[in-house]
């Protein structure tokens, strides 16, 4: 029964070391944003979100993405556990109307981590 236990506590052990070798090795969660600098007055345009992180288990990865625009949040992803992003690298979309100068401001977070801090990106009417 002793030598049962062992086996059991070292197989355990191993476990926790492989499940977390990844964590040790990962990071913040980032992002880059990808807009043009500027865009006539009623255009849409599409904005890319880049976010980079080095994990993506379910013990370690980016919880949530959020996008702000002019103070307002635009858009925002949330992750878990067992309903995490595709990949630790992903991108995500979103489209927006010009009607003014627009101060685009993006952040991820990692569960373990938190956040590289955010990317800003300003899209000016052209004239």
């Amino acid at each position: 029964m002793k030598i049962k236990r062992t086996v059991t506590m070292f197989a355990v052990v191993v476990l926790v070391i492989a499940l977390c070798s990844g964590v040790s090795l990962a990071n913040e969660s980032a992002v880059t944003l990808e807009a043009p600098d500027q865009a006539a007055k009623g255009t849409e345009i599409t904005v890319k979100i880049q976010v980079t992180h080095s994990a993506n288990n379910p013990f370690h990865y980016t919880n949530w993405v959020r996008v702000m625009v002019n103070g307002q949040e635009a858009a925002f992803w949330e992750y878990s556990a067992f309903s995490r992003p595709d990949d630790a690298e992903f991108t995500k979309e979103i489209n927006l109307t010009i009607t003014e100068p627009m101060e685009i401001v993006a952040e991820a977070n990692c569960n373990l981590h938190g956040s590289q801090g955010p990317a800003e990106k300003t899209v000016r009417v052209k004239n």
